[in-house]
């Protein structure tokens, strides 16, 4: 029992994860599918499982723990009651479950437990979407698929959605279209169910004339200047009352379609899909005015909410259409904007498609206020309103592929900041993985390479909230009366020039930062305590950090805080060679070991405390700026 009830898991996911890869089929966590199978419960009594695709799973990426295991018989029964509220239906879900640590079920898991058939695949593929995204939809779909397809019209997924399904008539049929929603395929074998679903696509992208789905074109250069970018973000922060990130689109596709002379029209009809309402809302905004935006999704609001009671959504846009700078989608994180990014260039085809088929016509307002103040979507927002604190908001930082640079991107990176490193070593590139990191290579004292880095923060994430000075060299030691004149230029270029530059370069987007710009200076106690031998390093160091204070000093009417952390003896760095540790262990009549931990505290001090620190000045501190915090265990001479 057990092998089997195994073999049918294996069976899904391979079919869910082909379905799941392709994107004209289901995006971002979109469709859902299961498969019923003889099970166990504790007792031994053997029971019909329903094993249907878990809420918060990806179909691409999906694993056999991903499938909650459902009482079949139980859910049959819930489909005998006349009404059953959605989060009623939810609660009675997961208790049906046969394990309380499997995730929820999917919304749709009574329609999959009424359908007869063994494997049961839902999409929202595109062409299936565009062929009822029209006036006749019904018809046309029908008219395309043939008789062996049952077209339904639209209903709010759900309990209604289910008890429709399960009043229907479906004979012979094999498929099921929901209009303005997608494709369910069902048989007892999974590959033909797949192999039906495909076939039922393919013939709808043909009578439609379209193959490549969701293609963006050539790559174009991405107009507009950084400062542009950030402005439309702090304008859309300050709507959603929260940082969130903006991504701009370099796809050609988006840009003509940006660029078209009926957009707002070709707009006004809403999304393709009404779930996709929830990530993209019901219409982009065309042009940069935020505000009058924001007015408009707040009159939507009130003339459709009636006498409910509603957590009313931020009224921020989260796609914005402008001929010049293209696309650009806003989110919370990476993903988020990525994911709304994919969702708007699929639905230009849509809209395209469905327009010369016979005229893109989707939900009405008062059905897209339906799904997205949907009571199942309030409580998940309310459940997911607070997000690490960092995240939407962006930090730069130098020196990011070792050390304490390294130890503070990784950091920022865990509380949820998107972060550009910056890095003369070409590692830096793979120092972190992931959506959130992007890096530039190249000498930070190099007004071209922080251009590049600013650009970049600018068009990936909308601007820059932070930055984080790390880099630097320590030279090797020489008494002053020998003092290199290279070494003393290259130590200046580097731990000084390159943070004027950087200062300079970042202002004008810290400065429209959504919730105050902040820099942290990773400075060293040689600023108040400067040590033999260690001229350049010392005075070079000491410079960066009166600019952080004149820069604390000039910037703080602009809302922007600096700060300098100020470690010392932190021995896990590039800077700290083994030769040069034994040299000035030496120095000191130490060991190496005691001198790694000659502090009042006795304790080594690690890159990570330094980011520790870093990190708490950027996400707390509010009132706190030109403040000096030592991270060193305690020095004598600086105390």
């Amino acid at each position: 029992m057990e092998h089997a009830l195994q073999g049918a898991l294996e069976e899904i996911v391979r079919v869910s994860r082909a379905l799941g890869d392709d994107p004209k089929l289901v995006l971002h966590g979109g469709g859902n599918t299961s498969i019923k199978a003889l099970g166990t419960d504790v007792t031994g009594e053997e029971i019909e499982l329903l094993l249907v695709k878990g809420s918060g799973w990806d179909l691409g990426t999906i694993q056999a723990q991903g499938f909650a295991p459902l009482r079949r018989d139980r859910l049959l029964a819930l489909l005998k009651l006349p009404t059953l509220s959605d989060s009623s239906m939810v609660n009675e879900l997961r208790q049906a479950s046969l394990s309380a640590t499997a995730p929820t079920a999917s919304i749709e898991a009574l329609l999959h437990a009424h359908l007869p058939a063994r494997v049961v695949l839902h999409s929202h593929a595109d062409a299936i979407v565009a062929l009822t995204d029209q006036p006749d939809g019904l018809r046309r779909a029908a008219q395309v698929l043939g008789e062996r397809v049952v077209v339904l019209p639209y209903i709010m997924p759900g309990f209604d959605l289910a008890r429709l399904v399960a009043s229907t008539e479906l004979g012979d049929a094999d498929a099921i279209v929901l209009s303005n929603h997608g494709l369910f395929t069902f048989a007892d074998d999974a590959e033909l169910a797949l192999e039906r679903h495909l076939a039922l696509v393919a013939t709808a992208s043909a009578a439609l004339g379209i193959e490549n789905w969701g293609h963006e074109g050539e790559s174009v250069s991405r107009s507009g200047e950084p400062f542009e970018l950030a402005r439309l973000r702090r304008d859309i922060a300050q709507a959603a009352g929260r940082p969130l990130l903006l991504r701009q689109s370099s796809s050609e596709r988006a840009l003509a379609f940006a660029a078209r002379d009926d957009l707002a029209a070709v707009t006004a009809r809403g999304t393709a899909t009404p779930e996709h309402v929830i990530r993209t809302k019901r219409t982009p905004l065309l042009g940069t005015d935020v505000r009058a935006y924001a007015d408009d999704y707040l009159r939507y609001v009130a003339q459709n909410r009636g006498d409910g009671e509603y957590t009313v959504l931020d009224p921020a846009p989260r796609v914005v259409l402008d001929a010049r700078l293209g696309l650009l989608t806003a989110g919370a994180t990476p993903a988020a904007a990525d994911a709304v990014h994919d969702i708007y260039v699929h639905t230009m085809d849509i809209i395209d498609a469905a327009d010369r088929d016979g005229g893109y016509h989707s939900l009405n307002e008062a059905q897209s206020f339906e799904i997205e103040y949907w009571e199942l979507e309030q409580a998940r927002v309310r459940q997911t309103m607070i997000g690490r604190d960092l995240e939407g908001e962006v930090a730069v930082v130098t020196g990011a592929a070792s050390g304490i640079g390294r130890a503070c991107a990784a950091a920022l990176l865990s509380r949820g900041a998107a972060v550009v490193g910056i890095d003369l070593n070409d590692s830096v590139v793979s120092t972190f993985e992931g959506r959130s990191w992007r890096a530039v290579v190249g000498d930070v004292s190099d007004t071209a390479v922080l251009d590049a880095a600013i650009d970049l923060a600018a068009r990936e994430f909308g601007g820059i909230d932070m930055l984080v000075v790390a880099a630097g060299i320590f030279p090797e030691s020489a008494p002053l009366s020998s003092l290199d004149d290279t070494l003393w230029d290259r130590s200046l270029r580097v731990n000084a020039t390159a943070v004027a530059r950087a200062l300079r370069v970042t202002h004008p987007l810290l400065a429209l930062a959504p919730r105050g710009g902040r820099v942290v200076l990773v400075s060293t106690k040689n600023v108040a305590a400067p040590g033999p031998g260690a001229a350049a390093y010392s005075a070079s160091k000491t410079a960066a950090a009166q600019l952080a204070r004149v820069a604390a000093l000039e910037w703080a009417a602009d809302g922007i805080r600096v700060n300098h952390v100020e470690p010392d003896a932190v021995f896990d760095t590039a800077i700290w060679t083994t030769e040069l540790l034994a040299e000035r262990a030496a120095r000191y009549g130490l060991t190496v070991e005691e001198y790694r931990t000659r502090n009042l505290l006795g304790i080594e001090v690690t890159s990570a405390m330094v980011a520790d620190a870093v990190v708490a000045l950027c996400a707390g501190f509010p009132a706190t700026t030109g403040a000096h915090i030592t991270v060193d265990g305690g020095n004598d001479r600086v105390i």
